[in-house]
């Protein structure tokens, strides 16, 4: 087995980019309210509606209510667990994946978070299109511009880093709330409060186990990179705080609105109903933010893989390579395959288990503390590997909240496997 390497990049170029090829140091960390902003934006998602559009019809309100909790508690305490290794060690979680997966095996976990941002990216482009066409009367001819001009807009932020992004996320973090509760508000008088919520009887069949998959499933690919922000935090437990706040409250919010306008409009999406409502420039207004929002942290998301893939601090030059995939994949007709949205979600099933393995190695194999990057490492961490494969594939198969059992089954083998295959041997073996 043969190990793997790359040159030391000057910090100045790291910082330029973002330090995607290191640690983020402690002049660059940011406080509570920056992280927990950054992550806001990141979460208040469009397309989450449709998760709660989903499950919201098929329960009855105060159990709703319940099922969102739990959901979104499960999900906040994931991606706060990888939050907190992030900020103590400056990490993203393609970095870490080098000491879980091998040098070499931690290029998986770069394609597969990659591919899946590049994805929801195209989705996303095509989803404003769309949505200009049913509200604003944009002719279906003018997509292509459309598609065009908002692909390499939003990534504008995710182009110049950490600063833009987080300058965006202030302004636009607080305006997204303030819309979303002004329409929740009106639908709430129209269902005719709790008393008139209470009383809606469900009008389709979910299984608890599937409902609890679709609210988990929806963003957990994003909570396993939400370390890509997370890392600049000051504290561990300032990006632990910043990341629940994010997935449990922001998130819960978002599907929650989705779920509540399927129940009193009959419609999930808020900005369709906000237009609905007599709302129409507010509701084209929501769109904009939060897609802007969550679209430069999805392009940054991909940069970062991508970045980590080729070993260049060329972080940038991905951001522009991965917008101009994505708007041939949006030309290609990409987003209005149910199919390959399908498929994305798919992918939540298998993304999951790579969290799993990097919170087992970082806490069970390394007990708190990660080598340093220019260590050389395995080309394969079979232990890793073995875990991923294994443990997907109980994510895939077995009944229950997938994303959960694949956590699960991955901390549960990683740390057999790594007691049975010591990573001291595949050293030695590396250099035999």
């Amino acid at each position: 087995m043969s190990t793997t390497s790359e040159q030391e990049l000057s910090p100045a170029s790291q910082a330029s980019e973002d330090y995607p090829l290191s640690a983020v140091p402690p002049e660059a960390r940011k406080p509570l309210w920056s992280v927990a902003l950054m992550l806001l934006g990141f979460t208040l998602y469009s397309g989450t509606f449709f998760a709660g559009g989903l499950v919201g019809p098929a329960f009855r309100f105060w159990d709703l209510v319940g099922l969102i909790l739990i959901g979104n508690s499960i999900l906040g305490a994931y991606a706060a667990a990888l939050g907190y290794i992030a900020a103590k060690s400056g990490l993203s979680t393609v970095l870490m994946a080098r000491f879980s997966f091998g040098s070499i095996g931690s290029r998986w976990v770069d394609f597969i978070l990659g591919f899946t941002q590049i994805g929801w990216y195209a989705w996303g482009s095509g989803l404003i299109a769309d949505l200009l066409n049913k509200l604003a009367g944009m002719p279906t001819s003018w997509n292509w511009l459309a598609i065009l001009f908002f692909t390499y807009f939003f990534c504008i932020t995710a182009y110049i880093g950490y600063r833009a992004m987080d300058w965006y996320s202030r302004l636009a973090v607080p305006a997204i709330i303030i819309l979303m509760c002004w329409s929740l508000a009106i639908a709430f008088g129209k269902v005719g409060g709790l008393e008139g919520l209470q009383a809606v009887v469900p009008s389709k069949e979910l299984p608890i186990g599937a409902a609890l998959t679709i609210i988990v499933g929806t963003f957990i690919s994003g909570g396993t990179q939400a370390t890509n922000w997370s890392r600049f935090a000051n504290s561990g437990r300032t990006a632990a705080l910043g990341t629940l706040a994010a997935f449990f409250l922001a998130n819960g919010f978002v599907v929650f609105g989705g779920a509540f306008c399927a129940l009193a409009y009959g419609n999930e999406d808020m900005v369709q109903v906000m237009a609905l409502q007599g709302l129409m420039f507010w509701g084209l207004i929501l769109l904009f933010l939060n897609m802007w929002s969550t679209q430069d942290n999805t392009i940054y998301a991909f940069s970062v893989a991508g970045a980590h893939a080729f070993r260049s601090n060329k972080r940038t030059a991905f951001v522009l390579g991965g917008a101009t995939i994505a708007l041939a994949l949006a030309f290609g007709g990409i987003y209005t395959s149910e199919k390959f949205i399908n498929f994305l979600i798919l992918l939540g099933t298998f993304i999951p288990p790579i969290g799993g393995v990097i919170m087992a190695d970082y806490w069970l194999y390394r007990r708190g503390e990660f080598p340093a990057l220019e260590e050389r490492q395995p080309a394969f961490n079979w232990a890793g590997v073995i875990a991923y494969i294994v443990a997907s594939a109980i994510a895939y198969f077995s009944p229950g909240i997938k994303p959960v059992n694949g956590i699960i089954a991955a901390v549960v083998l990683y740390f057999i496997l790594s007691k049975v295959i010591p990573q001291t041997a595949q050293r030695r073996a590396s250099n035999s």
